[in-house]
């Protein structure tokens, strides 16, 4: 492994700008998600429709959801537009013959069900919190930008974690309106974080989306390998990330010699 990531990060030393800010990922970077059964979890969707009046055969309904949310995947991802999953699910039962919209409060409570698992799945990668503990006692800025189709999750999730103290910013995809790797996402976290992209420094496991996006306004880069994102991901992706981490333990390392100004950057 270490010889692979050597093999990808040749370096050449050069001092660096004043980093005054540092930006993380979520889902995958600084948290892992553990045993999460998505078919349960559309199970609970389907049954809370149903006891909220909505009656309709099983199969039909995931028939109407998979078009639903296969037409709505596509703008996500080839718009950079975000879509949360109320508008689908609406979209779904009005495939079906009812008349609803994405504000009926009979469908949020069946999206709120619809999390609670994945909610509880999600784990604090090991190092996080020592992580954000050191970059928060030396007072740097930190910020969070995650791409997710429902905002309360997110921030249901830092509370579960007790990450949320770290944060003076946090921007979910879902509550801006644009995904990773769209650059007013970024330029949204620079802004509300009072720093220029070269004072900043961006730590995620998406290479097409984290490391992409970030490095379009000039952000420095770690990419972090994640359950999602092995290091395969990366090479396949072509970014080119300032530092490379197996893991966060790690990362504090790159982060520690990026802030510290020798970094060796990758030629």
């Amino acid at each position: 492994m270490q010889k692979r990531i050597e093999n990808i990060q040749r370096r050449t030393c050069q001092a660096l700008p004043p980093i005054k800010a540092v930006i993380f990922d979520f889902i995958g970077t600084l948290v892992s998600v553990k045993g999460y059964n998505l078919e349960v979890s559309k199970m609970k969707l389907y049954k809370a429709l149903c006891e909220a009046g909505f009656n309709v055969e099983h199969e039909k309904f995931l028939e109407a959801y998979t078009q639903a949310h296969e037409k709505y995947r596509v703008i996500r991802y080839q718009q950079l537009v975000e879509v949360t999953n109320a508008i689908w699910i609406s979209e779904a039962l009005n495939l079906l013959g009812f008349k609803t919209t994405p504000e009926d409060s009979r469908i949020k409570t069946a999206v709120n069900l619809f999390f609670e698992d994945y909610l509880s799945s999600l784990k604090t990668r090991k190092g996080a919190k020592k992580l954000l503990s050191w970059l928060s006692m030396e007072n740097y800025k930190l910020g969070l930008v995650s791409n997710f189709t429902y905002a309360p999750l997110i921030y249901g999730a830092l509370r579960k974690t007790g990450l949320n103290r770290f944060f003076h910013v946090v921007l979910v995809s879902d509550a801006v309106g644009w995904r990773k790797p769209h650059v007013k996402i970024f330029e949204e976290a620079l802004k509300r974080l009072d720093v220029k992209a070269d004072e900043a420094l961006y730590v995620g496991d998406s290479p097409d989306e984290d490391i992409k996006g970030a490095k379009q306004l000039g952000l420095k880069t770690i990419y972090v390998m994640s359950q999602f994102h092995p290091l395969e991901s990366l090479q396949k992706s072509m970014q080119n990330p300032d530092a490379i981490a197996k893991n966060l333990c790690q990362a504090e390392k790159r982060i520690r010699e990026i802030i510290n100004g020798a970094f060796c950057k990758n030629a």
